[in-house]
This record gives C-alpha cells, sequence and structure tokens, in this order.
C-alpha cells in the first residue's frame, strides 16, 4: 500500500492517479482510493462523481472514493439492528441505549477508522493487488493515519480487557454483547493498526513544491512521517519549470528565473532527505486529465520502473533498544528512534506508565516501551544524526537484584 501525502495545492492526487495508470496492469492490478472528504480523483480521470462505488476505469486499474459517512450509517446501524434484536424481550432494555449514527457523525477519529478499515478489507481480498491511496492534505492525513493507533490506545484504557472480560461473564445478556461488539471493534482497529505499522507492505510518498513554503512543508512532513512509523519510499517535487534552452525577451527570462529559483531550493530539499529518492515532477502544459494524459504524467515522472513501484523496504526497525554500558542498576540503555530534520526546539519527552510520549513538529506519538525499559527512568535524550537517542537507567525500586 502506498500514501501519497501533500500539502494542499501540491497536485497530490494527480501524482497519485499518475502512479496508479503507470503501474496498473492486468498482471499487477491496482487500486487508487481517495481518503479525502473532499475527494478529486473524478475530476482526474474526467468521470462522473460514484462515491463508494470500485469502478474500473483501465486493465488492471479501479478507482474507489470512499464515503466514510455512509460507511459510518451503514456499519453503526447494522449493529444497533444487532444489539437491538438480542435485546428484544429483556427485562431492563432501558439499561442500555446506543445512539442513532448521525449522533456519532462528529466523533473524532470514527469516520477516519472506518475509511481505513475499509481499504484494509480491499488489500485483505486480492494480495496481489497494490492500493494506491491519495490522502487528504497533509495534517488531516496524519490525523487520519494516526486515529487507529490512538483509538486503540485510548478505548484500551477507558475500558481495559480485564474489565470487559468481568462485564461479559455477568448475568446481564445485553452487556455481554456489548463487550463482544467492542472488542471486534477493536479487533478491527488493531487490523488497520498492523497494516500500517508493517514497514514491509506500506510506506508513504510525499508530494510537495520547489518554493520555500514547499520546502519546509516537506520537512516537517518528513519529521512526521518518521514520527508516526511510517517508511517514507520517495519525495516527488511538482510543477518545476520546464528547460526551455536559450531564448531571448522578458518572458525567457522570467522562466529563467523561476527555473533557477526553483533548481536552488529542490538541491536543498534533495541534499535534506539525504537516502530517499527525490523524483521531478515538470509542470505541464495542459492540465494532466483522463487516462493518456495521465500515462504519459506517469512515463515522464518514473524514468525509473523501480521507482514507480515504491522503493523496496530497507530498516524494518525504526526504534531500536540497545544496552550501552554497566551491569546491573548501574547500567545504561539506549532507545533509538528515526527522527529525521525534526527541529530540536520542539522536542518534548513524557512518561505515562509503560509509554514514552515523544512530541516533535507539532505532533505527538505513544511509543510502547520494551519490557526492560519499563522498569527504567530516562536519564537524557539527544540527537544522533537524523535519530532521537533516548538513554535510560534501572529504577532500583524495580529492578530486579
Amino acid at each position: 500500500m502506498r500514501l501519497f501525502v501533500g500539502k494542499g495545492g501540491a497536485g497530490t492526487s494527480t501524482v497519485a492517479a499518475a502512479t496508479a495508470v503507470g503501474a496498473a496492469s492486468p498482471q499487477h492490478p491496482v487500486l487508487l482510493v481517495s481518503l479525502d472528504q473532499a475527494p478529486s480523483l473524478a475530476d482526474v480521470f474526467g468521470l462522473e462523481r460514484a462515491p463508494g462505488v470500485v469502478r474500473p476505469v483501465a486493465d488492471g486499474l479501479e478507482v474507489l472514493e470512499i464515503d466514510s459517512l455512509a460507511l459510518l450509517e451503514q456499519r453503526f446501524g447494522a449493529l444497533a439492528a444487532l444489539f437491538a434484536a438480542a435485546g428484544s424481550g429483556h427485562e431492563h432494555p432501558e439499561g442500555f441505549a446506543l445512539p442513532a449514527p448521525e449522533e456519532i457523525t462528529g466523533v473524532p477519529g470514527v469516520q477516519e477508522v472506518l475509511a481505513l478499515h475499509e481499504i484494509a478489507r480491499l488489500t485483505a481480498d486480492d494480495h496481489r493487488r497494490t492500493i494506491v491511496v491519495d490522502c487528504p492534505s497533509a495534517a488531516a492525513a496524519f490525523g487520519t493515519l494516526a486515529a487507529p493507533r490512538m483509538a486503540a490506545d485510548y478505548v484500551e484504557r477507558i475500558w481495559p480487557q480485564h474489565s470487559r472480560i468481568e462485564a461479559a461473564t455477568g448475568p446481564d445478556l445485553r452487556l455481554g454483547l456489548v463487550v463482544a461488539l467492542f472488542d471486534r471493534v477493536l479487533d478491527r482497529i488493531g487490523e488497520i493498526r498492523d497494516l500500517l505499522a508493517d514497514r514491509t507492505c506500506t510506506s508513504v510518498t510525499l508530494v510537495g513544491t520547489a518554493d520555500r513554503v514547499g520546502a519546509a512543508e516537506l520537512r516537517r512532513l518528513r519529521s512526521w512521517t518518521a514520527l508516526s512509523g511510517l517508511r517514507l519510499d520517495s519525495v516527488i517535487v511538482n510543477g518545476l519549470v520546464p528547460d526551455f534552452g536559450a531564448g531571448t525577451g522578458a518572458a525567457a527570462d522570467w522562466l529563467d528565473a523561476q527555473r533557477s529559483a526553483q533548481r536552488a531550493v529542490l538541491d536543498e530539499i534533495v541534499s535534506a532527505v539525504g537516502d530517499v529518492p527525490v523524483l521531478e515532477c515538470e509542470q505541464q502544459a495542459a492540465e494532466p486529465v483522463g487516462l493518456a494524459s495521465l500515462g504519459e504524467l506517469a512515463q515522464a515522472l518514473y524514468r525509473d520502473d523501480r521507482n514507480l513501484r515504491g522503493a523496496p523496504a530497507g530498516d524494518t526497525s525504526p526504534v531500536r533498544v540497545q544496552h550501552e554500558s554497566g551491569t546491573g542498576v548501574d547500567s545504561v540503555y539506549t532507545m533509538r528512534m528515526h527522527l529525521p530534520l525534526a527541529d530540536p526546539a520542539t522536542l518534548t519527552l513524557g512518561r505515562v506508565d509503560d509509554d514514552l510520549i515523544v512530541g516533535a513538529d507539532g505532533i505527538r506519538r505513544r511509543v510502547r516501551l520494551a519490557s526492560g525499559l519499563r522498569r527504567c527512568t530516562v536519564s537524557g535524550a539527544e540527537f544522533d544524526g537524523g535519530d532521537l537517542l533516548v538513554r535510560f537507567v534501572p529504577d532500583p525500586a524495580v529492578w530486579p537484584q
């Protein structure tokens, strides 16, 4: 699964569509999915809107614009009907009541989790198929991608498993059904979380522009991607002015100045992302709409077929724990997290039970500590190249003697 993320107006939908067109074939089927609440894939292909419908647009290529609101009403309505049927004739029906689907529409993360689960379901239906995901604008995209992990963590804290087991084994059958439905939801959330965390099959492609604002946004998105534990396989810089060769006149001078400014920013982006491929996408004379023009854009963008199908997974362990020195209570352990380009001034660290809360560049992530580190305290943190290095020392009160 390849997730395409970029700031609004960077051309993310067009680039994602071109990638899907270029990669699709009967032997390598591709499903292009939009997670945006205001999708534009139909416009890119010159089609009429048909939310929620998987539509074939070429051999080996299908397009789907997910209607998360309709999914919410459909799935929750089915659960409500099952809940009501199971409780019919119960002598205390007033004890439980599920809200109508419309009442939970505004609950943060609900629609996002359902949309991601739909993608996970489609991925499981055909393991040969590549899923190309056109994500919403950057901040919304990372909020959506963080929703399954956040929902699972907080739901487990609000109603932990031991409490659910106690409720399920009690005398009230309706409460037992609530627990069963609750666990079913948690299982679905876990499937999404595991799919996103699997760096061997899920990756992110960032899309930006060659201007100062675009470069700053790409640096921030690079940091967010790493902090989220997602694998970045490439960066696409869109809207580059083509090289028209030597020319004279005001128009030629203006184009040369534009191109020179863009090339300077592009060089900075290439230097900043370092080990990640940076692909150049030149501005087209006509807006790429339809299969033919999207195919031409894919050919111009992906001169190396390896980039078209996504870079292979490299290091699959974004968080690594090592013993640094000492023995027993005098030991020092390190937790190394890949966190390139984060602004050190924005770094925050906190400890909540067995989790380390890491914040940088405006977002936070809960990192479950390895079992040994849960009996330690944080002694310091620093940046080591593109890694965040956190040191731990044993807590004598709980460390085994």
